[in-house]
């Protein structure tokens, strides 16, 4: 049964770019650090069939749109290879062009929810997340987040987390690990070869939500601040 937490790692011809993906009820929650991926599911007896739009949430231009366009959709159908699932197709915008993709499960660990949603709570659904270091300290990091009754699952071309948080009346608070799925440290000295751990606490509503929070990241620990944006309920 295709379903659960994936990390992501797909091609266009010659580029290569990774991603997270949560699949569930025939919905495709995921993104990076630059793009959203929004889509739906069905699963035939020949295989799954997807279609995926993707949305920029980082202005940054060195996150290059591989399709040459920040609206995109992809066409693709797969099937299961042991516990992957590989998918080919194309993007409607760049007729010609091939798209490939694998597709692993992440584990997601037994996280016990620290008592839910209240009225007035975070809205459930895919956030854009930018994270912005304090005290001095150079980087961040951005990504996507899905917000489900108290689980978290999240991540950006190397890293993923996995969290839970209470929300109600306009606050949330809790916690996340975050880990890499592929190798950063060359390219995010803080956080990569390190399992990271954030506490955190901020307001929310409707739209999105603000958080501060310190995460030990080997022997340091940081501050920092980050801004959610919903982009699609779920």
């Amino acid at each position: 049964m295709f379903g659960g937490f994936y990390k992501v790692r797909f091609t266009l011809n010659e580029a290569v770019g990774r991603s997270v993906m949560y699949v569930r009820d025939g919905k495709l929650l995921g993104g990076n650090s630059a793009f959203a991926h929004i889509g739906t599911y069905t699963e035939a007896s020949d295989g799954i069939d997807i279609e995926v739009k993707t949305v920029r949430h980082n202005p940054d231009p060195n996150y290059r749109a591989m399709a040459g366009t920040d609206d995109a959709t992809l066409i693709a159908k797969g099937n299961a290879d042991g516990n992957l699932y590989r998918f080919k197709g194309a993007l409607r915008e760049l007729p010609g062009a091939v798209f490939q993709s694998v597709m692993t499960p992440i584990e997601e660990e037994s996280v016990p929810i620290a008592g839910g949603v209240g009225e007035g709570g975070i809205v459930n659904g895919l956030y854009s997340i930018h994270i912005k270091m304090l005290d001095g300290v150079a980087g961040g990091l951005t990504g996507v987040m899905l917000l489900n009754d108290g689980r978290i699952l999240g991540g950006d071309a190397s890293f993923y987390y996995l969290g839970t948080y209470t929300s109600e009346n306009g606050r949330w608070k809790g916690q996340i690990l975050n880990q890499e799925h592929t190798p950063a440290v060359g390219e995010n000295p803080i956080f990569g070869g390190r399992e990271v751990g954030i506490g955190f606490s901020g307001t929310c509503d409707e739209e999105g939500a603000l958080l501060e929070a310190t995460a030990l990241a080997g022997k340091r620990s940081l501050r920092m601040t980050a801004v959610l944006k919903l982009m699609r309920r779920a």
